[in-house]
């Protein structure tokens, strides 16, 4: 879907037909649900988040001018909502939930190997669950959502070369974390 689809249903929904907003928390609930859960750790609380997200969207879906895609103005409105919250409740760790990567499914022959592959998974959430919450938001925006660095600079208010300046970073530590994993990789190929 494109951006001037995402405005048909926004404008369906200015016009007042609330019952067109369902169509685009449907698209996006995933993502800022997985925004908020960086931030907060706790399903609850990101739910809670989201949530709340999506209902200061709507109210506030009048102001959308559509000068920005719609995804990144709702993911920003996601990311205050949520390090709102996360100030409130003083959390201090970072889960990352993502779902299983469907690509590397369909190439698995085995058991073993689907085991192996969430084995690695998990090392690999692991190893971002180590790093600060910036470093493991921007890590998951950029490389897990693919979002451009521009995006980003929307989504949390960094400048460019912060942002270039904190993934450099994190990924630095993560090889320092998934060494053993990658050496291991190594050895039975």
């Amino acid at each position: 879907m494109t951006h001037t689809e995402d405005q048909v249903w926004i404008d369906k929904v200015k016009a007042g037909n609330p019952a067109s907003y369902a169509y685009l928390v449907d698209k996006y609930q995933h993502l800022v649900y997985n925004i908020s859960l960086k931030i907060l750790s706790n399903p609850d609380d990101a739910q809670d988040a989201a949530q709340e997200s999506f209902i200061k969207a709507y109210q506030q879906i009048g102001s959308f001018a559509g000068k920005s895609k719609f995804s990144t103005w709702l993911y920003t409105i996601a990311y205050r909502t949520a390090i709102s919250k996360f100030k409130v409740n003083r959390i201090i760790t970072v889960e990352i939930e993502e779902e299983a990567d469907e690509k590397y499914s369909d190439y698995t022959s085995s058991s073993l190997e689907q085991l192996q592959l969430k084995q690695q998974k998990k090392q690999v959430e692991d190893a971002i669950n180590k790093l600060p919450k910036v470093e493991a938001l921007l890590i998951t925006l950029y490389y897990i959502n693919e979002l451009p660095v521009k995006e980003i600079e929307e989504i949390t208010g960094l400048g460019a070369s912060n942002i270039k300046i904190q993934l450099f970073r994190a990924r630095k530590k993560l090889e320092r974390y998934l060494r053993p994993l990658l050496d291991e990789e190594l050895r039975s190929n």
